[in-house]
């Protein structure tokens, strides 16, 4: 019987944690302008596989958008390199890109930025 309510609990708990946690999901443009004519949080992450720096920075911006303070924000990852018209509109030259909106107003931007505090600043960006 406490195995049964042990996993009931555990699994209400990873509902709960889905229910407060930000939407991460490839970048679209009808869906980005969907997001962002609404007035919703949006951050672009620009990564490359092969980027350590990128790679630095994936578990830390992903722990940050499960934390409620974020549930609203949608990331929006993009390749950089299979994506170059896309770069090229929002004037990304460089991986390890973040770039922010409050609405369809870009609010903040990262380059090469692993710190916690400093990820943490650029998202805070969107919802503040």
């Amino acid at each position: 019987m406490k195995f049964t309510k042990t996993t009931a609990l555990v699994a209400l708990s990873c509902l709960m944690s889905l229910a407060t946690a930000g939407d991460i999901k490839p970048f679209n443009q009808q869906d980005f302008d969907k997001l962002t004519h609404e007035g919703k949080p949006v951050v672009l992450d620009i990564s490359a596989t092969w980027c350590p720096t990128c790679k630095a920075q994936k578990p830390i911006i992903d722990g940050l958008m499960k934390q409620p303070d974020y549930k609203d924000v949608t990331l929006m990852t993009i390749d950089f390199d299979s994506a170059k018209p896309t770069l090229k509109k929002f004037k990304v030259t460089m991986q390890s890109t973040l770039v922010a909106f409050k609405g369809d107003k870009e609010v903040g931007r990262s380059v090469g930025d692993t710190t916690p505090n400093g990820l943490e600043g650029l998202i805070k960006k969107t919802v503040n």
